[in-house]
């Protein structure tokens, strides 16, 4: 943090000074009570009282003046805000695979289930779009702020939404690219600050190469996260016929290290939820130095409703 008028601050000397003066009016006054030999008149003009409550008011009323006299020296600090026309893209793996039970009750339900939590997480002002993915890909929901056809967006995924069966990440990032650049009419001149989530379980089986989706998105200056969801033991079928799925995560962990984003694994609902929280703390926000001198005076201002409050219930006036 920073000052933006720092000379200010030596009015806290001032401040200091009536924490001095206080606390010697209330060691003379506790002389005088001593030295008062008539104690039952001592008892009419001064009546006991639980000593910590005559404090009260007169500390809420001096950190009061602390706080306002920091907020006067106009204090700056680093601020995280949305950035403007920020754009998120979700991109969800929806082949055969997805339906393995080893995350409970399934993959895709689980991918689901997070994708909601996450989108809800987001501020209101950020465009979100829905790409589906097997062995070709589908724009499920257009980037926008209508979080409701963003929810009936994911409660359609279903396995086979996509068309052929496959896993085809580089087809999946060059789609949610495409979504990003036709955001809006600005999007080709000025592209918005943008991001794109990709969650699957397995290695690129169809379509273009990751790797060089993974460079146009390095060119367009979108960084990819990827999420590897399920575990070695994944298997898809029931009985002893059943098919084993075991999660891979080497093309999407290379896709994340090519693109600036990162790669997180995934073997639970609840991980997956986590990885989900963590990748929403950091998309779509700027750092800008901002004064913050409101907070400060806002709390001083609380402070001193609290001193006026506490004098009046329990000594009938204020401080």
């Amino acid at each position: 943090m920073s000052w933006g008028s720092p000379e200010r601050l030596w009015l806290l000397v001032g401040v200091a000074a009536l924490v001095v003066g206080y606390l010697l009016a209330q060691r003379r006054r506790s002389r005088y009570a001593v030295r008062f030999t008539n104690l039952n008149l001592l008892d009419r003009v001064a009546p006991h009282r639980p000593a910590w409550r005559r404090h009260v008011p007169a500390g809420l009323f001096l950190a009061m003046l602390a706080l306002l006299v920091v907020g006067f020296a106009r204090p700056v600090d680093d601020v995280r805000v949305p950035r403007e026309r920020a754009t998120v893209i979700v991109a969800v793996d929806v082949s055969r695979s997805m339906l393995a039970t080893d995350v409970t009750p399934d993959r895709l339900t689980a991918a689901k289930d997070a994708a909601r939590e996450f989108v809800d997480g987001l501020p209101e002002e950020f465009n979100v779009g829905l790409v589906a993915f097997a062995g070709s890909t589908s724009v499920v929901v257009t980037p926008g702020t209508d979080r409701e056809a963003l929810a009936d967006g994911i409660d359609r995924l279903a396995e086979g939404a996509a068309g052929v069966q496959g896993t085809a990440i580089g087809e999946a990032i060059d789609t949610s690219l495409e979504s990003i650049r036709t955001l809006d009419d600005q999007a080709a001149e000025e592209p918005p600050p943008a991001r794109v989530v990709l969650l699957s379980d397995g290695a690129n089986t169809a379509g273009r190469d990751p790797a060089e989706a993974a460079a146009d998105a390095v060119a367009q200056g979108v960084p990819v996260d990827t999420i590897s969801i399920g575990t070695p033991d994944g298997r898809i079928g029931s009985g002893g016929g059943g098919q084993a799925v075991p999660v891979d995560g080497e093309t999407l962990r290379a896709v994340a290290a090519s693109t600036g984003g990162g790669y997180h694994e995934a073997g639970t609902g609840d991980e997956l939820r986590a990885v989900y929280a963590d990748i929403g703390s950091s998309v779509g926000y700027e750092i800008e130095r901002q004064d913050v001198s409101a907070r400060f005076i806002g709390i001083g201002l609380v402070l001193a409703l609290l001193a006026a409050a506490t004098s009046m219930l329990w000594f009938s006036r204020l401080p």
